[in-house]
């Protein structure tokens, strides 16, 4: 299987969000093999607390905008963590050590890359 057109849709306006907060190493990964609940998980990063909880509100706020409905939210008010469950896409705002600690990218390493445009440039990833 292969991610949804609207789960690319929709990482694509959290990877723009993300990326107006100054997030750093997006992936987007799609899962829509191994998991039949989701199709896209985004990991981002950010370098402080605060940083976690404003790119996963910005997040949420311009998904919202975009239609999508979040389904479960957890870990905003610890803002090591953020996870972000919007059906079709689940995005994962990371502390820099939790990244590093849980390492999804590893875990999930079989699943292709969805590819990510920010401004007009392409994501290495």
């Amino acid at each position: 299987m292969t991610a949804s057109d609207r789960a690319i849709a929709l990482t694509q306006v959290a990877a723009s969000a993300a990326d107006a907060k100054q997030g750093g190493d997006l992936v987007a990964l799609d899962v829509s093999g191994p998991l039949p609940l989701t199709d896209v998980f985004l990991l981002v990063t950010g370098r402080n607390e605060r940083q976690v909880q404003a790119i996963a509100g910005e997040i949420e706020d311009k998904l919202i905008e975009a239609g999508a409905k979040p389904l479960r939210r957890e870990g905003r008010a610890e803002g090591r963590w953020v996870l972000l469950d919007f059906g079709d896409l689940v995005v994962h705002v990371f502390h820099e050590e939790e990244r590093l600690f849980y390492s999804l990218e590893r875990l999930w390493k079989d699943c292709p890359v969805v590819p990510l445009t920010l401004g007009e440039h392409p994501v290495d990833a």
